[in-house]
């Protein structure tokens, strides 16, 4: 999958999710709670990284921790989108960034 394909999947859901959240709650989630869900999502996934290591006892971790790094993207993916940032160009900003520091170590 390409990754504007992802940037569009991932937007859809969050439509999808909008809906719901407003039919259930009255109102959708505002930016600021989508980053407090992202924040609980790196909490279970910190804690799966830990049972794959062999740290923590989870059945299953590492099927839960696929699904919890890929739900991990989607958050990135739709704060990025609802802050209009063009995540693609900035990710290959920041990583030329990180390798030019990199090279200079070398």
């Amino acid at each position: 999958m390409e990754f504007s394909e992802m940037m569009e999947r991932a937007t859809r859901v969050r439509k999808r999710y909008a809906e719901f959240e407003t039919e259930k709650y009255g109102a959708r989630w505002t930016n600021e709670e989508l980053a407090l869900g992202f924040v609980g999502d790196v909490g279970d996934l910190v804690k799966l990284v830990m049972a794959v290591n062999g740290r923590r006892g989870i059945e299953n971790a590492r099927e839960k921790l696929e699904h919890e790094l890929a739900d991990c993207l989607w958050s990135v993916l739709v704060l990025a989108d609802a802050h209009a940032i063009d995540l693609e160009r900035a990710f290959a900003r920041t990583m030329a960034e990180l390798e030019k520091r990199l090279n200079a170590h070398d």
